[in-house]
């Protein structure tokens, strides 16, 4: 057994390794328009520079956590840090749009061997008595981390150049790489977890084609044919993988533990929060950018007391969670957090920071209420030896939300905006109409070109800014208030025995000491 002081080193540890993964989902969307402007790149591939690290990040998750259930959490979450430090050194030095993205897509292998490796090392390395609250300080990392990711990268392009966030990734790296390395100990699964090769490749396929899909239907459209090609391609392969899991011996996820209520309600509310916290980062960033006028870094910081709010309450919701039970606790966040996306949706053009502030508040303790309960839910569902798999799934249904809330709440705004700004453009040259229709950022620049004229465009596409948030918070708090109906539903009961759900929910196909399959 791990000693108490060894173990909370441990968990410090993998934070850091989980903070540099959440990070680089988020680092880069201030620095955008000064790569774009070194590099030359265009719309497309700026996309592409955040990207080709989610859906690789996505897709590798499940086959990795299973691959480190087999040789060892320790030496894939070494690995991973390692295949994450040693992109961002070149990253900082690029000189080629096409490269940067490579190696952004080299970036989501390492993150996607780290992740699962985090969690899993946690849930093995904690007795049961203390799991809840470890586990809570992970699931506030991991709601932070993007922010943290926004903090830095502020600071650094107010004083540095764009490649200084990959100078700071790699130097993270490394000491998390040296700690880990005299840390973190090893655990793996016992039996030789079967890999299940055909199954990893459909998941590959399966969950790359969807958010492929997902991230290209807002900007090509949803009828392009990389957008239908994606969906097609990973639906079919989603179908697929369940019919071969379904009758594999030793399936990379046996598909009746969704049958289990903590796997399935905890796996619906991270999907449900991540939808709704990624999605409402795009629409605040934009609105302390384009409607308040604040630089990055003064942009960035205004989210920090968000993130001073989520990790202390996500450790309190474990030993809340502990006393109330999951179905309870996981209910009542997500109802806040929507509480809070109402709040938000009362705001106006005039609205100050003051305003923003208190609906974040309120996002961030809903958040943290629901997060650790849902983590907590997935995981406790599962033995020690399929921890891998377990967090994997918990990584996948962050990373699957995150992309859905960015296209569907970016699509929503963009719905919104349009529809109010299209009664305004009346008399404009047919160009500047078309740029000011195209986004807000456009449409201030055009304001900015017509002079006196521009004044009244100027409060027009304030006006459908808001039009367009408001639309996308009704997004978001509407698949908030479905995820909290979801847990309220299916979530175990303070009183639900695991052990008996598990049996019940794969019957005789148990065998084992482990319980598993």
């Amino acid at each position: 057994m791990v000693s108490e002081s060894r173990r909370n080193l441990v968990l410090t540890v993998v934070c850091l390794a989980l903070v540099l993964v959440m990070a680089g989902v988020a680092m880069l969307n201030l620095a955008l328009p000064s790569i774009a402007r070194d590099l030359g790149a265009s719309q497309s591939q700026q996309q592409w520079i955040i990207d080709g690290y989610t859906v690789v990040l996505a897709a590798l998750l499940l086959p990795l956590g299973a691959l480190g259930d087999r040789l060892g959490r320790r030496p894939m979450l070494l690995t991973g840090i390692a295949v994450f430090g040693l992109a961002a050194v070149p990253s900082a030095m690029v000189d080629t749009t096409g490269m940067l993205i490579a190696l952004r897509a080299l970036s989501g292998v390492g993150a996607a061997m780290i992740m699962p490796a985090t969690l899993a090392t946690i849930t093995n390395v904690f007795p049961a008595e203390e799991r809840a609250k470890a586990v809570g300080v992970w699931a506030g990392f991991a709601g932070i981390g993007a922010i943290i990711g926004l903090l830095v990268s502020g600071f650094l392009l107010e004083h540095f150049w764009w490649g200084s966030l990959f100078v700071v990734t790699a130097i993270a790296a490394v000491v998390a790489f040296v700690l880990s390395w005299l840390l973190v100990p090893d655990t793996k699964d016992p039996a030789h977890a079967h890999l299940d090769p055909p199954g990893s490749l459909l998941s590959i396929i399966g969950i790359g084609g969807l958010v492929l899909g997902i991230i290209e239907g807002p900007e090509q459209g949803w009828t392009a044919s990389l957008t239908v090609g994606g969906f097609v391609v990973g639906g079919a392969a989603i179908v697929a993988w369940v019919l071969w899991s379904l009758r594999a011996d030793k399936p990379l996820l046996d598909f009746r533990l969704f049958a289990l209520p903590g796997f399935s309600a905890g796996t619906m509310s991270l999907f449900a929060q991540f939808f709704a916290l990624f999605g409402l980062f795009l629409i605040v960033m934009q609105f302390l950018l384009l409607i308040l006028g604040y630089g990055t870094w003064t942009a960035a910081v205004s989210l920090a007391p968000m993130a001073a709010v989520i990790l202390p309450v996500a450790v309190l919701a474990g030993l809340l969670a502990h006393r109330f039970g999951q179905r309870l606790l996981g209910m009542v966040g997500l109802s806040v957090c929507a509480a809070g996306f109402g709040v938000l949706a009362t705001m106006s053009a005039d609205s100050g920071y003051w305003h923003l502030f208190a609906g974040l508040i309120v996002v961030g303790v809903g958040m943290a209420l629901a997060m650790t309960p849902a983590t907590d839910a997935v995981v406790g569902s599962l033995p020690p030896a399929k921890q891998g798999v377990a967090s994997a799934v918990n990584d996948a249904a962050r990373e699957l939300g995150a992309a859905f809330g960015i296209a569907v709440l970016g699509s929503a705004f963009n719905a919104g905006y349009r529809n109010e700004i299209t009664r305004t453009l009346a008399g404009l040259p047919p160009e500047a109409a078309k740029a000011a229709k195209e986004s807000p950022g456009a449409a201030f620049g055009v304001a900015q070109q017509l002079g006196e004229p521009g004044t009244s465009l100027i409060a027009a596409v304030r006006d459908a800014f808001m039009t367009g948030t408001r639309y996308a918070l009704v997004a978001g708090a509407t698949m908030l208030v479905l995820g909290a109906l979801i847990v309220a539903w299916r979530a175990p009961r303070h009183d639900q025995d695991p052990e008996v759900t598990l049996h019940d929910a794969l019957g005789d196909a148990l065998s084992g000491p482990e319980g598993v399959p």
